[in-house]
């Protein structure tokens, strides 16, 4: 067996780069501001940009960006907000730790929020609907501002898996009241360490969201709210802005690789490849196949054994994890979320991955689905 394949490869992009990142971080360093200040400013407003939005408010990490926009959107513990089942857990504890109800709905077979789902569980208290932007496209956001607007729901968007995505020229996190996105280090711009972001057009929710994440502070030492040490630190922000220039072509580079995939397995009808909503630039966070159900886990098992680093996003949906056992859902519920789950499997991917690995990686493939 030749040299394993990771699923992510943070060390050679890290060494694409290293120079670049030592100097920004000597920057702050030397800079001796190391809570917020012009590093992390700078960062705001170079992302907003980028996203196509007004403002960017840099914070801890993802989970803390989704809260942040639930509790700057107002809703309560009398409040719903409809999340797809399929997302990462983060999405709906989000919800949760903001105080809001979690009202799941099930998913499009393209992983993405079923906004006709949405109508069949509308309820008096849903006040909310929050697409989750999987694997790296953006949710049907016409659909979902159609079914918003004839309910008088708030949009939120979850854009943690989408930096550099659009729908129709908009940018992930630009459509919604409020957007929250993860810098985590395997994103399409990940930092070193935990960091987050929340977006939004709007003045008075990005002001709401700054003191929410400094203690409930505009101004030093005084506090009229309730709020949080959830603050982006400078040295990440330096390590984002050295990353965000080349965040555009990196994208462009996991395209082009989502092409050459899409070639390689164009032969194999037992492989549903994942598939580009019209309108939508994707930016491929992740390159999630479709295995038939009763193969699934052993071909996993076999390409992982081939040291490859598949892997499956997500093995249980929201429902069926114990920390939402209190909703009361049981296993067929969401069966689109659940078939998902069953059958997904992620192939590696990142910018630098060559044409000789993904060949590879389809040939064990290929391999594991005759094998037995």
């Amino acid at each position: 067996m030749s040299g394993a394949i990771p699923l992510v490869d943070l060390k050679t992009n890290y060494r694409s780069i290293e120079a670049e990142v030592r100097a920004a971080v000597d920057r702050v360093l030397d800079s001796g501001q190391y809570i917020l200040g012009p590093e992390v400013e700078t960062f705001e407003r170079e992302y907003a940009a980028f996203a196509g939005v007004k403002h960017c408010v840099g914070v801890a990490n993802g989970t803390d960006a989704v809260e942040l926009v639930v509790r700057a959107a107002g809703l309560t513990r009398h409040d719903e907000v409809l999340v797809p089942a399929n997302s990462f857990v983060a999405s709906a504890l989000a919800v949760e730790r903001a105080g809001a109800k979690v009202k799941l709905v099930d998913c499009t077979w393209d992983s993405l929020l079923d906004v006709e789902a949405c109508e069949a569980r509308h309820g008096p208290d849903v006040r909310a609907v929050m697409p989750v932007h999987l694997f790296g496209q953006c949710a049907d956001l016409e659909a979902v501002a159609a079914y918003a607007h004839k309910h008088g729901l708030v949009v939120l968007e979850d854009a943690a898996q989408s930096q550099g995505a659009s729908r129709n020229g908009r940018g992930a996190g630009s459509v919604g009241l409020g957007a929250g996105t993860s810098f985590y280090p395997g994103k399409n711009l990940g930092a070193y360490g935990d960091a987050g972001a929340v977006l939004t057009q709007d003045d008075a929710f990005a002001r709401k969201v700054r003191a929410l994440r400094n203690y409930g502070s505009e101004v030093k030492y005084s506090h009229p709210e309730t709020g949080f040490n959830s603050r982006l630190d400078p040295v990440q922000a330096a390590v984002l802005r050295v990353k965000l220039k080349h965040l555009g072509r990196w994208n462009e580079q996991r395209r082009a690789a989502a092409r050459r995939y899409d070639e390689f397995l164009a032969g194999l009808p037992e492989v549903t490849r994942p598939q580009t909503l019209e309108g939508n630039v994707h930016v491929f966070h992740l390159y999630v196949v479709r295995l038939p159900e009763a193969k699934r886990d052993r071909v996993l098992a076999a390409m992982q054994a081939d040291g490859l680093g598949v892997a499956v996003h997500y093995p249980a949906p929201i429902h069926l994890q114990g920390a939402f056992k209190h909703l009361g859902f049981r296993a067929g519920d969401f069966p689109v979320a659940e078939a998902l789950a069953r059958q997904m499997v992620s192939l590696p991917l990142y910018p630098e991955l060559t044409v000789e690995q993904q060949a590879r990686v389809v040939a064990s493939l290929k391999k594991a689905l005759t094998a037995g």
